[in-house]
């Protein structure tokens, strides 16, 4: 795809998140009910009132692409363009007031992201990374970009939460001991702040592609990577686990530490 092509949809993808952040600030905090999913996931009307906003703005502005969101599934499936949506991607951390949560749309060319948008509605900052682009960063404090960081034992670990890692945990743990220090929290907020320089790796299990999609274009266009826990690409059917590096010289390491 040309690199003017790529822009428009990048305002598309921005309008998106506008239309979101709209939906989402009047009620964070707010006294909202929160169901759970199949998989006990929290939702709330925020969720899905963001996703269906979204959804009109793509729909007026990219009828020809597909859209897949976290709440409401797969439209037009044999688009080759196909948008991603997470409204809330952090429910948990949103319907406790905490604004460590973040929209995420990306958006896919056969099978690929080709774009991604990391929105925290109440700060205000945004992540856009375009393919064979630098990351843009909007906000108050900060500049795209990850720092240098060759070595595992001055690392800044993250991750959301030990429940997430599952049978897992055990190897998560061997990264962990490696590590200059291990944070939890901060759902995609914590691969946008490893796209700022302040964080250095993230390791995960159990995402969905609507919670990684749009994170590999930032991280890659602010000069980090985004794996599996083996190393590989993502793609559609990979089995969720994430490893986001800052600089690419910890890939062999971490992936031995995470090794089955």
């Amino acid at each position: 795809m040309d690199s003017g092509r790529l822009a428009a949809l990048a305002a598309v993808a921005e309008a998106a998140a506008d239309v979101a952040g709209a939906v989402i600030r009047p009620l964070f905090r707010a006294d909202l009910a929160a169901e759970l999913k199949g998989d006990a996931s929290p939702v709330t009307i925020a969720d899905r009132a963001a996703e269906q906003a979204m959804r009109a703005v793509l729909a007026e502005r990219t009828p020809e692409a597909g859209v897949m969101g976290e709440e409401f599934g797969l439209d037009r499936p044999g688009a080759s363009l196909r948008w991603v949506l997470d409204p809330i991607d952090g429910t948990r951390a949103f319907i406790t007031g905490r604004p460590l949560f973040g929209t995420l749309v990306a958006l896919l060319e056969e099978g690929v992201p080709v774009l991604g948008v990391i929105d925290q509605p109440i700060t205000g900052e945004r992540w856009v990374g375009v393919a064979g682009e630098r990351t843009r960063f909007r906000g108050p404090a900060g500049r795209a970009g990850t720092r240098c960081c060759a070595s595992l034992d001055v690392a800044e670990l993250s991750s959301t939460s030990p429940e997430m890692l599952g049978r897992a945990l055990p190897r998560f743990q061997r990264l962990a001991a490696r590590a200059r220090r291990v944070t939890w929290g901060g759902d995609c907020y914590a691969y946008g702040l490893l796209a700022l320089g302040q964080i250095d790796i993230v390791a995960e299990c159990d995402l969905k592609p609507w919670d990684w999609a749009a994170l590999g274009p930032v991280i890659e266009g602010a000069g980090g990577m985004l794996r599996d826990w083996s190393g590989r690409p993502l793609a559609a059917d990979s089995p969720g686990d994430v490893l986001a590096l800052g600089d690419a010289r910890l890939l062999d390491a971490a992936i031995a530490c995470l090794a089955g």
